[in-house]
């Protein structure tokens, strides 16, 4: 009887995690896509970094092998998730987790379905850079359709918050709405006056003039404030803005009594990236605005 002699593997530890870093990053990045790129350059490279180092723990632990696979895929998923997004509840967390394992089903399985349908390109696609041009095809495949409905004409819950005050409301993330303060171009939400009053005692003398024109009415100008604090919720997914522009309508928002209501309108450009200054930052993010006696007086 011949004796079975056992089989090594060499396996490269730098191969192994550059792999793990770029896939991981496909995935992160798809994922921040769909919930509107609240995830910084940095945070996505550290997230994907994390994933990477966490794949590679089961090749230092003695274990049986389905408990260290399981080990490495959970600190791995949860570390990455946490450090890439600022995760602030745990059906925030559910929901990252969902989209994330919907593009890795996704992009496993694009990668098997290429692989059989190219048996002569095996030996290349199964290699380091194969694998990663893969994934690089589906990353830029998956980009184009995101797997949750738009987020435009949805209704989310916001909290207004101001000098210890907040106020919840809900809200519609409206299209329609383009207004932008005239200075800063930054976009400007919409809120009623009963909405304002709650968070304001009284009238500031001071304002920025927010022009606008509506189909079928004539150009006008609203009254615009500063707004130190706005926490939005859509789809189990928080986002937080500092210093957001408001324009305060003298009309109601929401005019049918039997739907739910609406008493402001956001506008979509808050969760736009610009680049300014050479680096990405959001619309909202503060630049020379500040809540002073002076605000209004050169657009007055």
């Amino acid at each position: 009887m011949k004796r079975m002699m056992p089989m090594h593997y060499e396996l490269y530890v730098d191969s192994l995690f550059f792999l793990n870093f770029i896939m991981n990053l496909y995935l992160l990045m798809l994922v921040d896509k769909t919930a509107y790129g609240m995830a910084a350059r940095g945070r996505l490279l550290a997230g994907a970094a994390v994933g990477a180092a966490c794949f590679l723990l089961p090749f230092l632990m003695t274990a049986p092998a389905a408990v260290k696979f399981l080990l490495g895929a959970a600190a791995g998923t949860v570390g990455m998730l946490c450090v890439t997004f600022p995760v602030r509840s745990l059906r925030m967390f559910l929901k990252l987790l969902e989209r994330l394992a919907l593009y890795s089903f996704g992009l496993g399985g694009g990668m098997l379905f290429l692989l059989r349908c190219l048996p002569g390109l095996r030996n290349y696609l199964t290699g380091v850079m194969g694998i990663l041009g893969m994934g690089g095809l589906f990353y830029l495949l998956f980009g184009r359709f995101r797997c949750v409905r738009d987020m435009e004409h949805s209704l989310c819950r916001a909290v207004l918050s101001r000098e210890g005050k907040r106020v919840e409301t809900t809200a519609l993330v409206d299209s329609g709405n383009s207004l932008t303060e005239p200075i800063s171009g930054k976009p400007v939400s919409i809120v009623e006056r009963t909405l304002f009053d709650s968070l304001w005692e009284k009238r500031p003398e001071c304002f920025r003039a927010i022009p606008y024109h509506s189909v079928g009415k004539k150009r006008g100008i609203m009254p615009g404030f500063l707004l130190p604090g706005l926490q939005l919720e859509i789809e189990g997914m928080t986002y937080v803005f500092n210093d957001v522009y408001i324009a305060v309508s003298e009309e109601e928002i929401s005019v049918d009594a039997s739907a739910e209501s609406v008493n402001m309108i956001i506008n979509p450009g808050l969760f736009a990236k610009s680049v300014v200054g050479g680096r990405k930052r959001r619309q909202n993010e503060r630049h020379n605005d500040s809540e002073s006696d002076d605000t209004g007086q050169d657009s007055v």
